[in-house]
């Protein structure tokens, strides 16, 4: 498969808005892109998947754009307890390979962070489980808030750890006020290993963050190149 799964450094910091720019980004260069939500817990309407579709700019079986959604808004292993039910990989595995076989990119977004339990039938199914087996170099959304270098390092050294590659990173102001934010954004460009794709500002409408994302960097990855064209192999 093509594409780039999304995760973000906690869960509220911007995955969905960052997934709906980058989509529109792809989308200005004329690639098709299709997107899955693979796990949700407690969405509210309209949804996280229902905005990726709608970025996508097409109509996506539901099924396939979230294959495993949850009422509670809790962990995703908690939530499936809770109905009696588990998340298996083989579903989502199926669903992102039927979705990347109509489209240039596949996007899929994660659920909280990059250390969330997914439970699974033995229990111990763990996000970066999920990204292994879906074979996408991530993007990690940092949420520029009080704390974020922290919380960003470690999510960069446990994605490494995990045996992902870390093709980029997404800057999301959570927090306009925060304190010294340009210094912080420096820090986290000279420590992070992996380049900065853009910084998005506090958005009334998340495609208008197109425009601040730079994917040159992308290229590098064998998944986007310039005009429109998709190189690499699957």
């Amino acid at each position: 498969m093509k594409g780039f799964f999304v995760t973000g450094t906690d869960t509220e910091i911007g995955k969905t808005w960052s997934s709906v720019a980058l989509i529109h980004a792809l989308r200005e260069r004329g690639l098709r892109v299709n997107a899955i939500k693979p796990v949700a817990a407690g969405e509210d309407n309209p949804s996280d998947a229902s905005l990726l579709a709608g970025a996508c700019g097409h109509a996506i079986d539901p099924a396939l754009l979230n294959p495993f959604a949850f009422r509670e808004p809790v962990s995703p292993h908690l939530a499936a307890q809770l109905e009696s039910r588990h998340v298996e990989l083989q579903p989502i595995v199926e669903a992102a390979r039927r979705l990347a076989g109509d489209a240039d990119l596949l996007i899929a977004e994660g659920a909280g962070g990059w250390m969330v339990p997914l439970g699974g039938p033995d229990g111990e199914l763990m996000m970066p489980d999920l990204v292994r087996a879906l074979d996408l170099p991530v993007i990690l959304v940092v949420g520029l808030k009080l704390g974020c270098l922290n919380h960003a390092l470690l999510s960069a050294a446990q994605i490494s750890a995990s045996g992902c590659a870390l093709a980029g990173w997404i800057g999301n102001t959570v927090d306009p006020a925060m304190r010294l934010q340009a210094e912080n954004i420096e820090t986290l460009t000279r420590l992070l290993p992996a380049p900065l794709l853009g910084i998005l500002p506090r958005l009334e409408a998340p495609a208008d963050g197109a425009s601040r994302l730079d994917l040159s960097p992308l290229e590098g990855w064998g998944q986007v190149e310039g005009g429109g064209q998709v190189q690499g192999t699957e």
